[in-house]
């Protein structure tokens, strides 16, 4: 059964989508865990073509279900963990010496962030997993602040088989219409961009605007006049 003209009936077999479904073609669910894991590494690579397409071939019979969420949750797994050795290789001195090169931050920034971490790192790990950009990127500081690895590994299972089993599902019971999926979470994931540009932009703003008045004193304005 040729996957590539069952998914795409209409289109060129090319694309991230033709390049999946060649690979489930050839070898099967351990080609939907090799792209997941390769979209792990590569944010570029959508999960929300490569999850419903795997549903999709499941579906029609190319994999089991059984076998589609069960690869496409290794994948992930895997390329997290390579996210989490090069966070670990990378480690937290040389962040810091990082962080001090760079304009409009202070080592303050980094420690409290440390600190929130080391408070809350679990349910970002966990939760992470689920939210589109954040999903890859919150497997490196984890790696950097050495989170135990049995706990990151368990954190990384369990949340990326609630988002694998959405996607794989939702293409699973749409069928032909697998592909649109990825217009929902495509438009989940401009929301996060947009969300996170604008806090970037409010603290440069910030930074800025303190950075520019270098004669005001803490406490000043708390003075009262006589």
């Amino acid at each position: 059964m040729d996957l590539t003209t069952l998914a795409l009936p209409q289109e060129p077999a090319g694309g991230i989508a033709g390049w999946a479904a060649d690979l489930v073609d050839v070898l099967g669910g351990p080609g939907a865990g090799l792209a997941i894991a390769l979209e792990n590494l590569f944010p570029p690579l959508p999960s929300e073509v490569i999850l419903p397409l795997t549903g999709f071939a499941a579906g029609q019979g190319v994999i089991s279900l059984f076998s589609a969420l069960f690869w496409t949750t290794l994948g992930s797994v895997v390329g997290a963990a390579a996210l989490y050795g090069i966070g670990a290789l990378f480690g937290r001195e040389r962040m810091h010496a990082l962080w001090a090169r760079l304009p409009l931050v202070k080592a303050a920034d980094l420690e409290r962030t440390e600190a929130w971490f080391a408070r809350h790192g679990t349910k970002a790990v966990l939760l992470g997993r689920m939210v589109p950009i954040f999903r890859s990127l919150i497997s490196v500081p984890a790696g950097v602040e050495r989170m135990r690895l049995p706990v990151f590994l368990a954190l990384t299972t369990a949340g990326s088989l609630v988002w694998n089993s959405v996607l794989v599902l939702a293409g699973y019971w749409l069928g032909d219409r697998w592909d649109t999926v990825g217009t929902y979470v495509g438009l989940l994931s401009k929301a996060v961009l947009v969300l996170v540009a604008g806090a970037v932009a409010v603290y440069v703003a910030v930074r800025v605007r303190s950075r520019g008045r270098p004669g005001a004193r803490p406490g000043a304005r708390h003075r009262r006049a006589d």
